[in-house]
């Protein structure tokens, strides 16, 4: 039977923060890669319609940086995936029919899918047709998104678990419905805002080196400068507005199958109707809140109705906080959340249940295994919830969901801005410009305070967007799987001294691979096109 019980809680925490360590250092690369891809396809595409070879190398010089970073992701993400069997041997036994099946179609079909093609973009210029080139150049860029796809429906499936079945028999969730684990609601919403997300950080990243040529007068690399930020700057707004529209409806998504997270984010501790939005307020960054006795965060500004809105699509929608949620509450629809005190009795039911099926199976008394398991499966719903001692521990750590969840609102509202900007100079100044004259500064439509303040804002768009991953998988815990099994109850049964001498390895080991790619990047930028 799977339990914390006999498992070293400083294992968990080892466990937990090595998994942390690599997904992070992991989503340093992937952002750009796919961000990347769009713009050098796009440079490809004016160049397959235009013949002018100064797109060609334009294409070509992204094309390589969008290597660099490949190859670094590729080595992350493959330590990450075998974590899962090292560190959470568990979770991989309790739900590997279904979290296994869209990781293996990542790894058999889009990984090889991109590592075809990414080698016609490299070695095959001279070598194959001008279009045929083009379409490996976005094919690779289209291999990445549907590897990222089958990344995000795994962990989508984690965050709303459906199409799946338990089997007592084998102690195992089965999956009975493929499409509903492939297309949920969830995964669709998750895989659009995550993967436009990461279009902002490759126009942002172009827009910083094509800054940096012109601050240093570059006059080689002056035109491609100016084209690049154009595009970026093209992308990054298309991107920007598409963030923000996916990621509303990202958060309708949490408020209905995720609602403890929703009030984390919010800080929102008693709930109920006409609830406002929370702009800011004081929420110690260090501490927990004493949620039970205060009644919301200290100073607070917030929009009237607005969390009502988002989460109800309704001005007077009922959203619960906190304290509703440990207590129980009726939703919109009419459905009663039990509290968390009774989610806890009925889930040490169903494992008590599951216990006694499996002791009468093997004594081959049916009726009582019969019995067993109807209580079983009439439990199921909360089996998780029997592993968890005290309802304190359903509360995620609320000040980094508050906090980040409004780094990454209020920077990618900056980049709408931003972006705007850019091509509203582009638009006043930049199509005066010939598109190859001196290298003084009146030869660019944008000022020099925005060209610094461009590179300033390259290490802003990765904080942005691991702050949605911070605010994604803290706002779970302490679930692996959302309301079915906690992370105490998903780990292997290792030594703590074991995850964490891997720990302090593994963090040598990719902060000397992100000291070496921005090394490898930086001279490749200098080198130019």
């Amino acid at each position: 039977m799977l339990t914390f019980l006999t498992i070293d809680p400083a294992a968990v925490d080892w466990a937990r923060a090595q998994f942390a360590l690599t997904a992070a250092y992991h989503w340093l690369f992937v952002p750009l890669t796919l961000g990347l891809a769009i713009i050098m396809a796009i440079a490809e595409t004016i160049y397959y319609r235009t013949g002018d070879v100064f797109w060609r190398r334009t294409s070509q010089f992204w094309q390589r940086l969008f290597g660099i970073n490949f190859a670094m992701g590729v080595a992350t993400g493959i330590i990450l995936e075998f974590e899962f069997g090292t560190n959470w041997s568990n979770y991989s036994w309790f739900v590997g029919d279904i979290f296994g099946a869209p990781l293996a179609i990542e790894g058999i079909v889009a990984f090889f899918m991109e590592s075809t093609f990414v080698a016609v973009m490299y070695f095959g210029w001279e070598k194959v047709s001008k279009g045929f080139h083009l379409a490996s150049t976005w094919l690779t860029g289209l291999g990445a998104t549907i590897s990222a796809w089958w990344i995000l429906v795994a962990n989508s499936w984690m965050q709303y678990p459906v199409g799946c079945e338990f089997n007592p028999d084998t102690m195992r969730n089965e999956m009975v419905s493929f499409w509903e684990v492939a297309f949920s609601p969830y995964a669709v919403d998750k895989f659009l805002h995550t993967v436009i997300s990461t279009w902002i950080v490759g126009a942002v990243f172009v827009v910083a080196v094509s800054a940096w040529y012109l601050l240093k007068r570059r006059e080689s690399e002056r035109r491609m400068a100016l084209e690049s930020i154009k595009i970026a700057a093209i992308v990054g707004l298309v991107a920007s507005v598409g963030a923000a529209i996916t990621g509303d409806e990202s958060a309708y998504k949490v408020a209905e199958v995720q609602p403890m997270k929703l009030a984390a984010m919010e800080a929102l501790y008693n709930g109920g109707n006409d609830v406002s939005l929370t702009g800011v307020a004081w929420v110690n960054p260090f501490k927990q809140p004493n949620y039970k006795e205060e009644e919301e965060a200290p100073l607070r500004l917030a929009v009237p109705y607005g969390l009502s809105i988002l989460a109800t699509r309704s001005l007077h929608g009922y959203v619960p906080g906190v304290n509703d949620i440990l207590k129980g509450y009726t939703r919109e629809d009419g459905t009663v959340e039990p509290s968390a005190a009774e989610k806890m009795e009925r889930g040490r039911l169903a494992i008590q249940a599951m216990a006694d099926y499996r002791k009468a199976k093997a004594e081959g008394n049916e009726p009582v295994a019969e019995e067993s398991k109807a209580v079983l499966l009439e439990n199921f719903k909360y089996f998780g919830y029997g592993y968890i001692r005290d309802e304190a521990e359903l509360v995620p750590y609320i000040p980094i969901n508050f906090w980040a969840f409004r780094i990454m609102v209020g920077l990618g509202t900056l980049f709408i801005l931003y972006f705007i900007y850019i091509l509203f100079l582009w638009w006043k100044k930049g199509r005066k410009l010939a598109p190859a004259s001196s290298s003084d500064e009146e030869t660019s439509p944008y000022p020099r305070w925005l060209l610094i303040a461009a590179i300033i804002l390259l290490p802003c768009a990765y904080i942005c967007s691991e702050s949605g991953w911070l605010v994604a998988e803290f706002g779970r815990q302490p679930w692996t799987i959302q309301d079915m099994l906690p992370v105490g109850a998903s780990i292997s049964d290792i030594g703590s001294s074991a995850v964490a001498t891997t720990f302090w390895i593994f963090l040598f080991l990719f902060t000397t691979m992100l000291v070496v790619e921005i090394n490898i990047m930086l001279k490749q930028i200098k080198k130019g096109v």
